[in-house]
């Protein structure tokens, strides 16, 4: 480990206090999960929001999108790839977007919302309360509380006679920190898209931002990543980004069914399924052939989803559902789902899903204690 640093450059300073670089940088972030990680599509739109706004004619110093392009790859950022000879993100680029994800949903959160991300329960754990107890064996002697141990010792002893018994010994109790494993489920359904709402990028953004939360501040904590249209398949953090909409019917029965058997595999005592949605259940596979109806709520689809629902509660896993739609017969069946699996479920707009999710997250960590 070792850091760099370079000489301070005034000039770089516009009236915001950032660097051109920054202030160019933070919009073509945000194009970049727009285009699913495409760096031509994203530097079109930054090129062309340039033209309409005059961005860079606030910098004094004449910096200019091709100075942009050159430091993006003289920083890491962005790379040419061989095979498709076009310029491609890093992963550096990758973590940064979750970074950047992870603070705009944070950011937005009410206070005193998120907690300090423990349990009501005490235990063998990280923080150290101010109440003491007596020592039983097993007990971390780092959390013996000395001055206590000492008085107790005092009581007993004399000058010529200090003698140490167990009974003496009193440690800190600490807040209980328990794990969990949870699968995110996202629709990419062609309606993600519908009606002139970007709903995919909201969704993209969350995930980012939950994986990175997960991986920075819980390490014991599991995340894994389900996207389903006509079929369920599992991703990695690291695609993300990349996630396009196609032009899908929605297998909501596939996507439970594939979280239940990954969640099955994690020897966790705390298990859930986050969905993130806003259409029906539209598809199954069925005697192998894909069975669909996009017209109202088809009862044999919606029957094999709830029958998935029903095996998740018995196997102890809790859906929480994320519906990003407002039609009521829509927001009936997620009812019914709910009630078979004894769940949770939000009816969020774009601007608030994140914060439901990061609260629900934390929550269920606070709770959740075997």
């Amino acid at each position: 480990m070792y850091y760099r640093y370079f000489e301070w450059d005034d000039r770089y300073a516009d009236q915001q206090g950032k660097i051109p670089f920054d202030v160019l940088w933070d919009l073509f972030q945000q194009l970049l999960t727009i285009s699913s990680g495409e760096v031509s599509q994203a530097l079109r739109w930054l090129t062309e929001l340039d033209k309409e706004y005059d961005i860079t004619g606030q910098f004094e110093d004449g910096y200019s999108m091709g100075d942009f392009i050159d430091d993006l790859r003289d920083r890491g950022y962005i790379e040419m790839d061989d095979q498709s000879n076009s310029m491609v993100i890093t992963r550096k680029t990758e973590r940064s977007l979750r970074q950047k994800s992870l603070k705009e949903i944070f950011r937005h959160l009410n206070k005193g919302g998120t907690g300090s991300h423990k349990t009501n329960f005490s235990g063998k754990g990280l923080e150290r309360q101010p109440e003491v107890r007596k020592w039983i064996q097993g007990d971390d002697l780092s959390q013996i509380d000395s001055v206590g141990t000492m008085l107790n010792m005092l009581n007993h002893s004399s000058i010529d006679n200090m003698e140490l018994n167990e009974d003496d010994l009193q440690v800190y109790d600490t807040d209980h920190y328990t794990s969990q494993a949870t699968v995110l489920l996202i629709d990419l359904s062609h309606s993600m898209i519908l009606y002139g709402e970007d709903r995919i990028t909201p969704a993209k953004k969350v995930a980012m931002a939950l994986s990175e939360l997960i991986m920075n501040n819980y390490a014991k904590d599991s995340l894994d990543i389900v996207a389903f249209g006509n079929e369920a398949w599992q991703i990695t953090v690291e695609d993300l980004p990349y996630l396009k909409v196609g032009p899908y019917h929605t297998n909501t029965k596939q996507a439970l069914e594939l979280a239940r058997h990954i969640l099955q595999r994690k020897k966790y005592a705390n298990k859930q399924i986050f969905m993130i949605t806003d259409g029906k259940p539209s598809a199954m596979f069925e005697n192998g052939r894909l069975y669909k109806n996009s017209f109202g709520l088809d009862r044999k689809i919606i029957n094999k989803v709830l029958d998935e629902a029903v095996k998740c509660r018995r196997d102890k896993i809790s859906i929480t559902t994320f519906m990003i739609a407002q039609d009521p017969y829509l927001q009936s069946f997620v009812r019914e789902m709910t009630e078979a699996n004894k769940g949770r479920a939000y009816f969020a707009s774009l601007d608030n899903l994140g914060g439901y999710i990061f609260e629900d997250y934390i929550e269920n960590r606070r709770k959740h204690v075997k």
